[in-house]
């Protein structure tokens, strides 16, 4: 672990702030009925989120988290993924909810002099309607989503964007996440990394990627870093 005091603390947002699962896979089987192919459980289009809305569409289209290169056209996935925008769109935010104690959990870690970001995966447009509904919208001093670069998780550019854009060096930062894209991100930027552990992680323990720290609820990661960095 780095010594050096730990100032930004860079948040994933699906499986660690919000469990979003409810609208996606809604949007999900949506798009399926319109293009005239078969729906699945949440339980399964779960499994399939973490990596953004491309490849969830991907995997929804042919039915399994291994999609094959060739396996769908450009053509293919281009169309299925506006219908599942236009779908999701109407309907995001809905049935989308926070995991318990992160709103609680967000503000006592801002008062206690942090600075927060956000690195999410889900397309940028979307995250601005999710955040205002839990009234987070000045709780992060930079929000990118998962196009608002050319690459996103696990590359290691959004965080030290992050980093550059709010004037910190990687060794004060953290990032915080649920699955395997954030933690090899944190990996790759030589950023530490937190994990926890009741998102969207395709089945793997977190702690199998080796964070720095692993979590299994939210208010024991807040008390953590407050304990040694605050």
């Amino acid at each position: 672990m780095n010594t050096l005091e730990k100032k930004l603390l860079i948040f994933d947002f699906d499986g660690t702030l919000i469990d979003s699962v409810p609208d996606l896979a809604q949007a999900v089987n949506d798009m399926l009925t319109v293009l005239g192919k078969s729906t699945y459980p949440v339980d399964t289009i779960r499994n399939w989120v973490g990596n953004g809305s491309r490849l969830l569409v991907e995997r929804a289209l042919v039915g399994d988290i291994e999609v094959v290169e060739g396996q769908l056209s450009q053509d293919e996935a281009d169309q299925a993924e506006q219908v599942f925008f236009d779908t999701y769109a109407k309907i995001s935010g809905q049935n989308t909810v926070a995991y318990p104690n992160v709103d609680a959990g967000l503000k006592q870690l801002k008062q206690a002099g942090f600075t927060l970001a956000l690195v999410t995966n889900k397309p940028i447009r979307f995250v601005p309607k999710i955040l205002k509904s839990f009234g987070w919208q000045d709780i992060f001093s930079e929000v990118l989503g998962g196009d608002s670069l050319p690459v996103k998780k696990p590359d290691p550019e959004p965080l030290h964007h992050v980093c550059k854009a709010l004037g910190f060096s990687a060794d004060e930062a953290i990032m915080i996440g649920d699955s395997k894209n954030d933690i090899l991100a944190g990996q790759n930027a030589n950023i530490d990394t937190l994990g926890l552990s009741y998102g969207y992680n395709y089945g793997q323990d977190i702690r199998e990627l080796n964070p720095t720290a692993a979590f299994d609820d939210f208010q024991s990661l807040v008390d953590w870093v407050i304990t040694n960095y605050a």
